[in-house]
């Protein structure tokens, strides 16, 4: 038996009434509507003076807290009022509508003749320089019709650039970067002259976007480091040594690098405890890097405790290596699965013996680096492709952001990177500062100096 079909009813050419429209938009925001109903009603109910006095005093705190506390203000605060700020300012109907209609986005009803746009949905403004515009799109748009004109809307909208991720059908976010916030390389750290000065747990880098210094620490840390050649990752290793530079010199941290390359680090050669050069030599820096981790867990144990004070005796260490691409993936397989044993017992097991890891590669898939996730310090720069950010700051970074694969190939933005924001998910835009031939050969020098005194250096620092 067949089912009967009902015709599709006739469209009708009229325009929905602006009355409707009006309460349908109030209807999706109710704080445009709720924000001035609660004033007016305060003002006849308590009077207007204690209503202004409300007002007033909720302003000086938020005063008092943007001044007393930043970290908490930036974290809570800051996000919800930028967005809030530039929903109404630059992504507010009409004002987006005419950089949309500038840019042919929209389509056009063929029975009313009416304009349609995509509809603001959300704006989320994590950090002071990028926006997520999150878009319902029109009826009869496809989002391959902003993929084409993202050029044009960010010259339109008068932003550095727009990248577009699909959020589900029919929606798409817009991650709009409105400024770059580092328009000059940053001056190499300096190097504390005591080892007492300096906190392995607290190591300058660089600085963030919202102009505070980026800092990390590095005793028991394994940090995974991913940019595309040219990108800076270099420039977040030498700033993390010349931190630690007055510990390596009085023997209280010592260096293993794998350098497959054979360029920046090979400076460093001379003041390393091991070092190796070729595929075979690194695989055994490696393997002596296990047997030392091995011989500390063991002192441990003997001493009953579950970590050693650092000394002469009991050092940092740290592991440096420089494209770990070309001994997990590139060359030989044997030596290839016998390094990703070793890395995996590193990474899962230095943090207590304070062996540290530092692994820097340009395609951080997990067929280059099968033990990517065991690193839990993730820093990436840039990179070639939209799916590598989410490979290495997690799933949906990209979303959130970080637009590390928008970073234009230019030596002007070399150092320039994305991390995730402490006790958040949050991409924060970061630049390590420059280290140049000259800043390297003073720190070999400094090293090389030997310990400075010895008995009050090596009591500050255990």
């Amino acid at each position: 038996m067949r089912k009967k079909t009902t015709p599709d009813r006739p469209k009708s050419g009229r325009r929905v009434g602006k009355e409707f429209k009006a309460l349908a938009w109030t209807a999706r925001h109710p704080g445009s509507f709720l924000a001035p109903g609660t004033l007016a009603v305060s003002g006849l109910e308590l009077g207007w003076t204690a209503t202004g006095g409300i007002v007033g005093g909720t302003a000086a705190g938020l005063c008092v807290w943007y001044r007393a506390h930043p970290n908490t203000f930036d974290h809570y605060a800051a996000p919800r009022m930028r967005a809030w700020r530039r929903r109404w300012s630059v992504y507010f109907g009409p004002k987006f509508h005419k950089a949309l209609r500038a840019c042919d986005l929209y389509v056009i009803d063929r029975k009313t003749g009416e304009e349609r746009f995509s509809r603001v949905v959300r704006v989320r403004s994590y950090s002071p320089s990028v926006d997520t515009v999150t878009l319902a799109l029109a009826a009869g748009q496809g989002r391959r019709a902003f993929e084409d004109k993202l050029e044009t809307l960010a010259d339109t909208l008068k932003v550095e650039r727009i990248a577009m991720e699909r959020v589900k059908p029919g929606y798409i976010a817009l991650i709009i970067e409105r400024s770059e916030p580092f328009t000059e390389p940053i001056p190499a750290p300096d190097m504390p002259d005591e080892s007492a000065a300096v906190d392995p747990d607290d190591i300058y880098i660089g600085e963030t976007e919202y102009g505070t210094e980026w800092r990390q620490g590095i005793r028991g840390k394994h940090i995974f480091i991913a940019g595309a050649t040219g990108a800076g990752k270099n420039s977040i290793v030498m700033a993390i040594l010349r931190g630690l530079a007055p510990l390596v010199r009085d023997g209280l941290a010592r260096l293993w690098i794998c350098d497959p390359k054979q360029l920046e680090f090979a400076k460093l050669e001379e003041i390393a405890h091991a070092y190796g050069d070729t595929e075979e030599r690194c695989a055994e820096v490696i393997e002596a890097y296990v047997e030392d981790l091995r011989a500390t867990q063991q002192r441990c144990a003997a001493a009953g405790v579950r970590k050693l004070p650092l000394s002469r005796e009991n050092p940092m260490n740290i592991l440096v290596l420089d494209e770990i691409g070309a001994i997990l993936a590139y060359g030989d397989a044997v030596i290839a699965r016998t390094v990703r044993k070793h890395l995996a017992i590193i990474t899962s097991q230095g943090r207590v013996t304070d062996h540290s890891a530092l692994a820097l590669v340009q395609e951080p898939t997990k067929d280059t680096v099968p033990v990517r996730e065991l690193f839990p310090v993730r820093i990436c720069m840039r990179v070639t492709a939209q799916a590598h950010v989410d490979m290495v700051l997690g799933e949906g970074a990209r979303l959130r952001g970080a637009l590390a694969d928008e970073i234009p190939d230019s030596p002007d933005t070399a150092g320039i990177g994305y991390v995730v924001r402490k006790r958040s998910r949050t991409p924060q835009r970061v630049r390590a500062a420059y280290t140049d031939d000259h800043d390297i050969d003073a720190m070999v020098a400094f090293i090389h100096r030997g310990p400075a005194t010895d008995g009050p250096t090596l009591a500050a620092v255990a």
